[in-house]
C-alpha cells in the first residue's frame, strides 16, 4: 500500500491507508483574508506565525504555505514564509502555488522533503512541475482536472488522476509519491457529490493504489452549520479510504471527525487520541484514596 513520506528538518510524517488520518492545516493563505494578504505583501509575518504555532498545537500534522498575493511578489514571499514557518514548527509543510518560480523558490530553500500543491493533468502542468518534484525528491498533490476543465463525472476524473500518476512515473516519480484531490464538490449545489467523492476515494485507493487529500470544506460551501457537515464527511471520506486533507484544525468539531473515522478505522491504539481530546478532566480531589496513596508513594512517604 501506498506510504507517502513527507519530511521537515526534524520530523517525518507518513500518509497512508494504515497510518492516521494526516491533517493539514489551511490557515497560511492569503486567499480570502485581506488582512493576512496586506501584512504578508509589506513583509509582515506575525500573523503567520501566530497561525503556524495554533495550528499545530490544535493537531496539525503538517502545514499548507500559500503566498498567492495580487500583484505582489510571489516567489519572495512565499521563500521567507517558508523559511520563517520552518523556524517555529517542526511540522513537514506543503508548498502551495500554481506559479512554477514562487514552487522553486520555495522548494529551493525548504528543509526537508516537501509535498508540492500542486500538479494538473493539464500538458503544461505535468511538464512544468514534475520535473520540479523530482528535482527536489518532493511528494506531488495531483489534481484531477485537465485542459478541458473539472468533469461531473466521476470516472472522468479518476481517468485524469491515473494519466497523472503514470506520467509521473516516466519522470522517475513512483505513485506513492503522488496524492490524488479528486476535486470534492460543493453539496449544496450538487446533491450527488458526496456519494461520488466516496466512490472516486475508493477507486482511488483500490484500483489505483494512490493517497488522496482534498480540501475539506469544499464539501460544505454555500450551506449553513459548515462545521458539522464537514466534520461529518471528513469521518465518512476518511472510512472510504481518504488519507489526508487541507483543513482548519482549529475547529475541534471537524478535528473529532477526524479522531472518530481514526478511532474507527483501528489507527487509534486504545482509542487513546479520542479519549485525550474528549474525556473531561477528573474534578478537583475526585481521584480517590488510591490516587492519594499513589501520590504519597512517588514522594517517598507512607503508605
Amino acid at each position: 500500500m501506498a506510504r507517502t513520506v513527507v519530511t521537515s528538518e526534524k520530523k517525518k510524517v507518513v500518509i497512508g491507508f494504515d497510518e492516521p488520518f494526516c491533517v493539514i492545516g489551511e490557515r497560511i493563505n492569503p486567499t480570502g483574508r485581506k488582512k493576512l494578504a496586506e501584512m504578508m505583501k509589506n513583509g509582515d509575518y506575525s500573523m503567520v506565525e501566530a497561525d503556524a504555532v495554533a495550528q499545530v498545537a490544535a493537531g496539525a500534522m503538517m502545514l499548507d504555505v500559500n503566498a498567492g498575493i495580487p500583484l505582489a511578489d510571489e516567489p519572495r514571499i512565499l521563500a521567507e514564509t517558508i523559511q520563517l514557518v520552518q523556524s517555529i514548527v517542526d511540522v513537514p509543510l506543503s508548498i502551495d502555488s500554481s506559479i512554477i518560480d514562487a514552487l522553486e523558490a520555495g522548494l529551493a530553500v525548504y528543509k526537508g522533503q516537501a509535498l508540492v500543491n500542486s500538479v494538473t493533468g493539464e500538458e503544461e502542468s505535468l511538464e512544468r512541475v514534475l520535473p520540479l518534484v523530482k528535482k527536489y525528491d518532493a511528494s506531488v498533490v495531483a489534481i484531477s482536472n485537465d485542459e478541458t476543465g473539472i468533469s461531473m463525472d466521476p470516472d472522468v476524473r479518476y481517468a485524469v488522476a491515473k494519466k497523472i500518476v503514470e506520467h509521473a512515473a516516466d519522470h522517475g516519480i513512483s505513485k506513492d509519491r503522488v496524492v490524488v484531490d479528486p476535486l470534492v464538490m460543493p453539496i449544496g449545489a450538487l446533491n450527488a457529490a458526496g456519494k461520488q467523492a466516496f466512490t472516486l476515494i475508493r477507486r482511488l485507493r483500490e484500483e489505483l493504489g494512490v493517497n488522496t487529500t482534498c480540501g475539506a470544506s469544499n464539501i460544505s460551501f454555500g450551506i449553513p452549520n459548515r462545521h458539522a457537515m464537514n466534520a461529518h464527511f471528513l469521518s465518512m471520506a476518511a472510512c472510504a479510504g481518504m488519507t489526508s486533507a487541507i483543513m482548519n484544525p482549529l475547529h475541534k468539531e471537524e478535528m473529532d471527525g477526524v479522531r472518530a473515522a481514526n478511532t474507527l478505522n483501528g489507527v487509534d491504539p486504545d482509542c487513546r487520541a479520542w479519549l485525550t481530546a474528549n474525556r473531561a478532566p477528573a474534578p478537583e480531589g475526585a481521584e480517590g484514596e488510591g490516587g492519594r496513596r499513589e501520590r504519597r508513594r512517588r514522594r517517598g512517604g507512607a503508605a
